[in-house]
């Protein structure tokens, strides 16, 4: 990995730490070179870096996503990959929310 694009995934990492605050949800990365959380074993679907999502409400089982770190991904600004991948997870919440207690 290229130093250059570590300290861009470092950032990231960062960002999306500050802004992804909800104690329903465990964010954990495979971003081999920066970052592997301990609940991230690298079985992404992608078989490449990713972003986990665990999000269990109501002490409800945890339901999971996994979001690949796509080439087209990696090539954007931190800022803005990091602004995705909120969006990405609250897209994921708000679907599972609506699975649980119906269309709001």
């Amino acid at each position: 990995m290229l130093v250059e694009q570590k300290e861009k995934l470092q950032a990231v990492v960062g960002l999306v730490d500050k802004i992804a605050v909800d104690p329903d949800v465990n964010i954990d990365y495979f971003i081999p070179g920066v970052l592997v959380t301990d609940n991230a074993d690298g079985n992404g679907d992608s078989g490449g870096p990713y972003v986990k999502f665990a999000y269990a409400s109501d002490g409800q089982a945890a339901h999971i996503q996994h979001m690949p770190l796509t080439r087209s991904y990696l090539e954007k600004e931190p800022q803005d990959l990091a602004n995705l991948i909120t969006f990405s997870l609250e897209r994921f919440m708000e679907e599972i929310d609506s699975r649980q207690y119906g269309a709001q």
